[in-house]
């Protein structure tokens, strides 16, 4: 195989396919060939700007074209494309551009206001292109773009070349580069998408998760280029309403979403009358564990099936999975082909079927190491094994089935969240002593995260001050870590070294 972006971009042309239409983005439609087009342009003007092969390329990017222009530009000439989350702050963006070294940045304009005060400290960074509105200090990326060549060789490179990153949230609060190489997406697509999703080029899939994610960059962005199939981008935020105005609107045949939605589509008033959802053969739901009721309300209410399963940043995509017509409602479904799964204790050994333990997968789309992190990858790669931080049994059936993490990390709306990031957000509020953060089941039985709080003035507590703690996280960190819950107790449970034992704190 050569560059893979050969594979995903440019073999449609000589396959026939330039005419079809490959991506939607609201009122912007664009065929095979216009994305090639695209790409080449973008590919070139990062060339023209000094970057080479290997360095990396960070992208604040909402889903629009630019996102696939130059996440398959930068690919093209051999560079190494990093997307990362676009609800994150300043400082996180500057930890990014740091660890990564980007040496060129592009940032969609509305972005620019929060990644703003991170390029200007980023010290590796020479280059900021700004994609849908005023570049202010900076190079427009539509304007570089249409001045570069329309044609790009793609750069000769070995599948276990480094293609992209995607950074992972860790338990710390820094998140880890997972390093991705060449063949990765090429053993994800032909495994689940074809395996699994029998994605075939006919079908318009829709993804709510953003490309930013492993989910999302396989479902909307890979997965329909790999069988030339059309991809409905949708650049704004993925609320209950909207994603069902775009499934009317659009029709797509695969719809990808994660259970914190799926529970809110089902909580909106008369959906299926006011709603179009019959284009839809099949919705895929990831990020956490998919509770069986809402499954079976969603068939139910909308005549459609949704199959859950499980990927990770480190493996790319999804590993387990359910099937089509053979769901077991609540479980993650069993291997993908072309993945193994196994489940051993904490030295490393299998335990018996039924017995709970950590999750391990061995699968050619894994990543080849953490970016700067000898001992986490030495703690995560064993041999051709991945252990994935997950707590998991297989029943008599072989169906795998989740039960909760190995660390203290929670899953909220199928993005990662740090207890100690949140614990060290509230402590910084003047009226907490000190707080413990843990994972809480909502209604539809969705983790979210709830804040044990412990005042300097115990007599202060009161609903004002909660709403005003919670206002004073989402305000400093990604708001989408706030406590959902805040609790006051007297104090915290603690171990004889005055370790916080969260566990108590779950029930």
């Amino acid at each position: 195989m050569s560059n893979v972006a050969s594979h995903f971009v440019d073999r449609h042309l000589a396959e026939g396919r330039g005419d079809q239409v490959a991506v939607r983005c609201e009122d912007r439609t664009l065929t095979y060939r216009q994305l090639r087009e695209l790409v080449d342009r973008t590919g070139n003007a990062l060339r023209e700007l000094g970057v080479e092969r290997e360095q990396r390329v960070l992208m604040v990017c909402l889903d629009q074209p630019e996102f696939v222009g130059t996440f398959w530009g930068a690919i093209k000439i051999g560079a190494v494309p990093v997307p990362v989350n676009t609800l994150l702050r300043a400082a996180d963006y500057l930890y990014v551009l740091e660890d990564s070294r980007a040496r060129a940045a592009v940032v969609s304009a509305p972005l620019l206001a929060e990644v703003g005060p991170a390029l200007q400290k980023a010290t590796h960074l020479r280059h900021v292109l700004v994609a849908g509105g005023p570049p202010g200090p900076y190079l427009g990326w539509e304007d570089r773009a249409a001045r570069a060549a329309a044609s790009l060789e793609a750069a000769p490179t070995s599948p276990d070349d480094v293609a992209f990153w995607l950074y992972s949230s860790g338990s710390t609060g820094f998140p880890k580069a997972a390093v991705h190489l060449h063949h990765d997406m090429v053993v994800s697509t032909e495994t689940y998408a074809r395996e699994i999703l029998r994605l075939r080029p006919t079908d318009r899939v829709f993804s709510a998760a953003k490309l930013f994610f492993a989910y999302g960059l396989g479902n909307a962005g890979y997965f329909p280029m790999g069988v030339g199939a059309e991809s409905v981008l949708y650049p704004h935020r993925a609320t209950p309403e909207a994603v069902f105005e775009v499934i009317s609107r659009f029709r797509p045949t695969l719809f990808f979403g994660v259970p914190t939605l799926y529970a809110g589509m089902l909580a909106t008033k008369e959906a299926e009358r006011r709603f179009d959802l019959s284009s839809l053969r099949l919705c895929v739901s990831a990020g956490e564990a998919l509770p069986a009721e809402i499954y079976t309300r969603w068939r139910e209410r909308f005549g459609v099936e949704i199959i859950d399963g499980i990927g990770t940043t480190e493996i790319g995509h999804i590993f387990l999975s359910n099937r089509p017509g053979a769901v077991r409602p609540g479980s993650s479904g069993t291997p993908v082909p072309g993945y193994e799964a196994i489940i051993v204790d904490d030295a490393g050994q299998p335990v018996p079927q039924g017995e709970v333990g950590n999750l391990r997968v061995k699968g050619d789309s894994t990543m080849a190491y953490y970016w700067n992190q000898h001992e986490k990858t030495k703690g995560t790669l064993f041999g051709h094994w991945i252990q994935t931080g997950d707590k998991y049994y297989q029943d008599r059936d072989g169906y795998f089935w989740y039960c909760g993490r190995a660390d203290d990390m929670l899953k909220v709306g199928g993005i990662w969240v740090s207890p100690i990031e949140v614990e060290a957000t509230l402590v910084g509020h003047p009226a907490v002593l000190e707080v413990a953060v843990v994972g809480h089941e909502d209604s539809d039985r969705l983790v979210k995260p709830k804040a044990f709080v412990v005042l300097k003035e115990p007599g202060a507590a009161s609903e004002v001050l909660a709403g005003e703690l919670q206002g004073f996280v989402k305000d400093r960190i990604a708001p989408y870590k706030y406590p959902r819950w805040i609790e006051f107790v007297a104090e915290l449970p603690k171990t004889a070294t005055g370790k916080i034992q969260r566990f108590k704190l779950r029930g």
